[in-house]
């Protein structure tokens, strides 16, 4: 995974190089000055969409938690992209090996 410089923006062709699958669960997310808890749109390997009003910047490194197949499973990300006022895109950032097997699992991607 590469990492993102902050303010690095993302054109919509660099934001997903994953597939992802609808999945709505909480996420709970902190990273600067910002805490919350959204819901995920949808989830692949490589990435999250979240719905939020936090305001979050692109560039942004967050820590996540949420449940996945029981499971409660954290980790790095950092915000790819920003739709104001509706949610952001999130990139993983340093995936355990144990959590991408979980998410492929779960989101039936083997």
């Amino acid at each position: 995974m590469l990492p993102i410089e902050p303010n690095e923006a993302l054109s919509p062709s660099e934001r997903r190089r994953t597939d992802r699958k609808k999945l709505i669960v909480d996420v709970n997310f902190e990273g600067g000055d910002a805490t919350g808890i959204a819901n995920t749109r949808d989830i692949g390997i490589g990435g999250l969409y979240m719905t939020t009003n936090a305001k979050l910047e692109s560039g942004m490194p967050l820590v996540l938690r949420l449940f996945i197949g029981g499971d409660e499973v954290t980790f790095d990300g950092v915000v790819a992209y920003c739709d104001a006022g509706q949610g952001v895109g999130i990139r993983f950032q340093n995936l355990d090996a144990d959590i991408r097997d979980l998410l492929a699992k779960e989101l039936e991607l083997e």
